[in-house]
């Protein structure tokens, strides 16, 4: 299997699946001399961690970090950073009644044509557990740009299922287990989230993604685009079904008048385009929205079939999320991490 790196300068790789013994990644081209510490990175991953809310996955792990190269005495030396996290809390056998099934709306069909083969431990390299070694790298790339540039990467719960939750205050965001920036919306996602629950099922949601203080000049057209980048980046993220940038959709309505960012002397009077012209920053706020699937594992009953081609009936079992969207906030900010970093890096070596 390739395609498990991304990026040109800031170069992340990762490997591992659910249940395997553990996660572990690469990543390339961190500059020397940067003070970093496992705790800068394990506040991040605490935030994405399973087991600590009763509306995410029950799974209990403690993503411990482990970073056994490429820092000394605090300080990264240059070289690759190897990094990895054990898996603790695998329950294999709560799946081995679907081993030979095809769960609807799953890699579990895709994997197994494609490979002839595939790990049904949970959807093995396919699971949302694998983002654990993105949002590391995140965390370093999250770092590294907030002592350098003063970029401040940050995501918020926009809407889950039909509940809108518009934005109100940063401070409210870690203060409850939805990343929901409006407090009057907590209870009725908790309503909402436990009736779900009950039933079985699960609900897709939005998160909307900002980046401020990016400077201007970041992206490479033609094809690397700093839009396409960030979409591409986004989009590889588990169960994302869409992106928008600035307005995103909202332009199929807009006239010309409207949308565009009149240019001031002080800058611009609005952000229609999100940050990016030409796929080029332009100085702006970097605004995000990414919208993610319904999990497709769950306990209602569903016509499927299994590896013979027989028509057969599933209902999952185990642990899983019944709105994965939840817990992509940071993951989401990890990927835009990376992705602003690795660009931090190109501007540098062709314009800095």
């Amino acid at each position: 299997m390739s395609g498990n790196t991304i990026g040109k300068l800031f170069k992340v790789t990762t490997c591992g699946e659910s249940h395997g013994p553990m996660l572990a990644g690469i990543i390339d081209g961190v500059p020397p001399g940067f003070p970093l510490k496992t705790s800068d990175i394990q506040y991040e991953l605490n935030r994405r961690r399973p087991g600590f809310s009763s509306f995410t996955s029950p799974r209990r792990e403690s993503d411990v970090i482990e970073i056994f190269s490429g820092v000394f005495k605090g300080m990264t030396t240059g070289t690759s950073i190897g990094i990895n996290i054990k898996n603790t809390d695998t329950r294999s056998q709560d799946y081995s009644s679907i081993k030979n099934i095809y769960r609807p709306n799953h890699a579990d069909f895709t994997y197994d044509k494609k490979y002839g083969i595939r790990d049904y431990r949970g959807g093995g390299r396919a699971s949302a557990r694998e983002t654990a070694i993105r949002v590391a790298a995140g965390a370093i790339a999250k770092q590294y740009l907030k002592i350098k540039f003063n970029i401040i990467i940050r995501g918020y719960l926009s809407q889950l299922g039909p509940i809108k939750c518009p934005f109100k205050s940063w401070k409210e965001v870690e203060n409850n287990p939805f990343f929901c920036s409006n407090s009057e919306k907590i209870k009725p996602l908790s309503q909402y989230m436990k009736t779900l629950k009950k039933s079985g099922n699960s609900v897709g949601a939005k998160i909307t993604i900002i980046a401020k203080n990016v400077p201007i000049g970041l992206g490479e057209p033609v094809f690397d685009r700093l839009n396409a980048d960030i979409a591409h980046a986004i989009m590889s993220i588990n169960a994302a079904k869409s992106i928008e940038i600035g307005d995103g959709i909202k332009v199929v309505e807009q006239t010309g008048d409207i949308h565009r960012d009149e240019i001031l002397p002080n800058g611009f009077a609005s952000n229609h385009s999100g940050g990016i012209l030409g796929g080029i920053s332009n100085g702006e706020k970097i605004i995000v929205q990414a919208a993610f699937k319904p999990t497709s594992s769950i306990r209602i009953p569903g016509k499927t079939i299994d590896k013979f081609g027989k028509e057969t009936y599933i209902i999952t079992k185990g642990r899983h999320d019944p709105c994965v969207g939840i817990r992509a906030v940071p993951i989401a900010e990890a990927m835009l991490a990376i992705t602003l970093m690795d660009h931090v890096l190109r501007f540098r070596a062709q314009c800095g």
